[in-house]
Formats: C-alpha cells, structure tokens, sequence
C-alpha cells in the first residue's frame, strides 16, 4: 500500500497519473473564485475575473539575447502570422511549437523556445508562434482584455499558417503555458496527421469529445494547484480522453499557477525543473532524441 506522501503512480479512469504531495486543491486563501464547473474551454472567461488576474503578477523583466530570429508568413485570411523560428542545425522535419503565456510572445517565451532547442540537440526546428500579432505586455489586466477579445479563427489560422511554414512533411510536436497551454492542446488537433505530441503546462483542456478524439498524439498535461483549471476540471478532461480512446498523462504540482515561469514572482524552481523534466523527456522520446 502506497503512502499518501509518497510519491506514487495510480490510475485514474485508465489515465496515467502521479501524485507527490497531498491532494489538495484549494486555491491560495487570498484567492476566491466562483466559477461554476460548466465553463467552455476557453480561458478568455476568466479573463475580468479580479481573482484569475490576481493570481498572475506582473511578470520580471529580463535581459535576454536570443539564438533565433523573427519570422513572418503568409496565413489563409491574408493577414502574415508571425514567430520566433531556431531552425534546426541540420535540415529536418521535426518541428517544436511553442505557445506563448496570455503576456504575448516576449523575451521569455523566446528563451524557452531556445532552452527546448539546445536540449533537444539542436536537431529539432523551434518555432513560437504569436497568438497576439506582435502585441506584448506586463499589465495583467491588459493581458486579460487582450485574451478576452482574441477571436478564435484568427488564432486557428496561426496555427495553420505555422504549420504550412513549417512543411506537409513536418511532424509537429506543441508545448505551451496557461494560455499556450489550451493552445498546445488545440494546436494537436489542428495539426492532424502531423502532430506527434502535446506538452500542456497548466491550460485549459478541450472539452469536445468530437475533437478529442482526432488526435494523432497522446497529450502531457503538468497542472498547478488552484481553483481554475482546477482538480475536477483536469478529472473531467482526463475522463474524456478515456472515452476518446486517447491517452493523457498528467501531474497537479503542489505549486501555483505560473510555477514554471522563472518571471513569475511565485516561480518554484524545483517544480518547475520536475516538470520541465518531464516535459523535455516526453519530447525527446517523440523526436526520437
């Protein structure tokens, strides 16, 4: 018999979970939130939530010299998507999408993209894609009015856009956060055939069991504890993907919201090095690295 402190690996609904901390999953007692559990899968809804924005500070500034370079491309609507692209250091067909924060496609973002490229050798394509056409902040309440009036065809044609770049050849693994983390899984089932993989740092999950289940991949899922994306939403998600027939492993760190963001005031740097190991490993065994 396992003990509850311990780390241990159970099933749930046939998913693969794991657990290292007690299950506990209420919010910070700063924090209040009364969503109901019926909300879509779209974070834009907590967007005016003066709860969700608290939870996200301002984000550190940093200095950072990126490896990789701004790109543009054409997209279906005729309006150029745009990214940060580090191109492989041999011609390949893998490609890395990486998924920006609700803050827009800023300095750390593009030194994450640049982490996963080194680590995966270099042999890997990494573009980041830019949700917010090459709009930035660190104002939480502007990040939210900008994630409130996204729409979402703009952001399907991104994708699209990102994956025409990127080749009919390309096999295209995604990884994102809070924000980029819906879109890592959205961008799974946009990609079709092309997608090899999901890597979904605390997002919103997809709910339509009718888009579920195209995936071509299985999907990682590294979530925080709180009261947004919270256990019962993550449960509900993993119950979903069981009856998709798709396979979702997943971990709720014993961490808030944003743990993983070295420019978050309450990162947790050993959360963040559990998860990112986690996350570079899934990715490696799906590159083949």
């Amino acid at each position: 018999m396992f003990k509850l402190f311990l780390p241990m690996l159970t099933t749930l609904f046939g998913v693969v979970v794991f657990f290292n901390h007690p299950p506990v999953f209420a919010p910070p007692k700063d924090i209040i939130s009364c969503h109901p559990l019926t909300i879509g899968d779209d974070m834009a809804v907590f967007a005016n939530d003066p709860a969700f924005i608290a939870i996200h500070l301002s984000p550190l500034a940093i200095k950072y010299k990126a490896q990789g370079e701004e790109v543009s491309f054409p997209a279906p609507d005729g309006k150029d998507a745009k990214g940060y692209l580090i191109k492989a250091k041999n011609k390949s067909d893998k490609w890395l999408f990486v998924y920006q924060e609700w803050w827009g496609l800023n300095d750390y973002i593009k030194k994450q993209s640049d982490i996963f490229y080194n680590d995966l050798g270099g042999k890997i394509n990494v573009l980041a894609l830019d949700m917010y056409d090459g709009k930035v902040t660190t104002d939480p309440k502007e990040a939210g009015q900008w994630m409130q009036s996204i729409v979402e065809s703009r952001l399907e044609t991104i994708v699209k856009a990102g994956t025409a770049f990127a080749g009919s050849k390309a096999k295209i693994a995604n990884v994102g956060w809070c924000f980029g983390g819906g879109w890592s899984l959205k961008s799974a089932i946009i990609t079709g055939k092309q997608n090899i993989g999901s890597v979904m740092y605390y997002g919103m999950p997809v709910k339509d069991m009718e888009k579920l289940k195209t995936l071509n991949s299985d999907v990682l899922g590294l979530f925080a504890t709180e009261n947004f994306i919270s256990k019962e939403i993550i449960e509900e998600f993993a119950a979903n993907m069981k009856s998709a027939g798709k396979e979702l492993t997943y971990k709720i760190f014993d961490a808030a919201h944003g743990f993983a963001n070295p420019s978050n005031p309450r990162h947790d740097e050993a959360k963040s090095k559990e998860a990112y190991d986690m996350a570079i490993g899934y990715l490696k065994k799906k590159f083949g690295i």
